[in-house]
């Protein structure tokens, strides 16, 4: 028998749900122009990945909102080229080379950070690997490292920037997740894995926060093709599917800066990446691979050579 404290919180929870659908579908069809966005201009944000692509895309994106940036990669030199690009026009940036792979490696620099730089206020996990194998064809090591980079990584950088953001009660975390997070495909079982993961920390790390009612947002980032280094194994398939349309990395890196600044949890790119979020949940495990298999989802990034 329910008391009258649990039918009201039956009904506030309801209501809640109710109204969060409706925000959120206002939100979907409100241009990004007309909703709220929080100011990040004196928030110091960190960027792993970025010397080339997608990263480097969003350091620079994040500088031209006022943002101090420092930025993660291993290639020393396509970092110092970021980071002179924003200087160029008047931003800040510091630079520090740091393989993702090792733990000891992200601890040790994000200390450094701290003391140099101070909190970060914004953390976007974006460095990223990928081999184009089957399983078997993968070598042990390849996949040990893939795992390191694409979801490890985001675990010790979480780690060694959340205690300040917790102080502070302030802060957003953003995990460059892919739309072979949200479906599985052949050629890509260490790399659809790594990203499935990021999608599952982010939304634990959300339930967390919330649990502890924290201010501290995040967001999991989901795209398809991108014209980045990395997407260049893939020209082949890019260069033959009309239904794979290749975005620009500007353009994708705004659209991250448009969801931080609006608190956007999800963000799948383009926007049909959202549809394989509700087909695997609607449609039977072997419907949702014959359609893959009919787009060429299922053996469309199996190595060529």
């Amino acid at each position: 028998m329910f008391n009258l404290e649990t039918i009201l919180e039956m009904i506030k929870t309801m209501v809640m749900v109710f109204y969060f659908i409706v925000s959120s579908m206002v939100k979907a069809v409100l241009p990004v122009s007309w909703q709220y966005k929080k100011d990040i201009s004196k928030d110091t944000a960190l960027v792993t990945g970025a010397g080339s692509g997608i990263g480097r895309a969003l350091a620079i994106s994040l500088a031209k909102h006022g943002c101090k940036v420092v930025l993660w990669d291993i290639n020393e030199e396509g970092n110092e080229a970021t980071a002179s690009e924003i200087k160029r026009f008047g931003g800040h940036a510091h630079t520090y080379t740091i393989d993702m792979s090792k733990r000891e490696d992200i601890y040790k620099v994000a200390d450094q950070v701290l003391s140099e730089v101070g909190v970060i206020g914004v953390l976007i996990n974006c460095a990223g690997i990928v081999n184009i194998k089957s399983i078997l064809q993968c070598p042990d090591a390849h996949i040990e490292k893939c795992m390191q980079v694409n979801t490890m990584a985001h675990f010790w950088t979480t780690k060694a920037f959340l205690p300040a953001m917790i102080e502070r009660d302030h802060g957003h975390i953003v995990s460059m997740a892919s739309s072979a997070g949200l479906a599985g495909m052949a050629g890509l079982t260490d790399y659809c894995a790594s990203k499935f993961a990021v999608v599952g920390l982010l939304e634990a790390l959300t339930m967390e926060l919330i649990a502890e009612k924290r201010s501290i947002r995040t967001t999991t980032v989901c795209p398809m093709a991108v014209d980045t280094p990395m997407m260049n194994q893939f020209k082949s398939l890019v260069e033959t599917s009309e239904d794979m349309p290749t975005m620009k990395p500007d353009y994708v890196a705004q659209r991250i800066v448009d969801a931080i600044r609006t608190n956007q949890e999800l963000l799948c790119l383009p926007r049909s990446c959202y549809s394989l979020i509700v087909l695997k949940a609607l449609l039977p495990t072997r419907a949702m691979q014959m359609l893959l298999t009919t787009t060429g989802g299922v053996n469309a990034m199996t190595d060529k050579d």
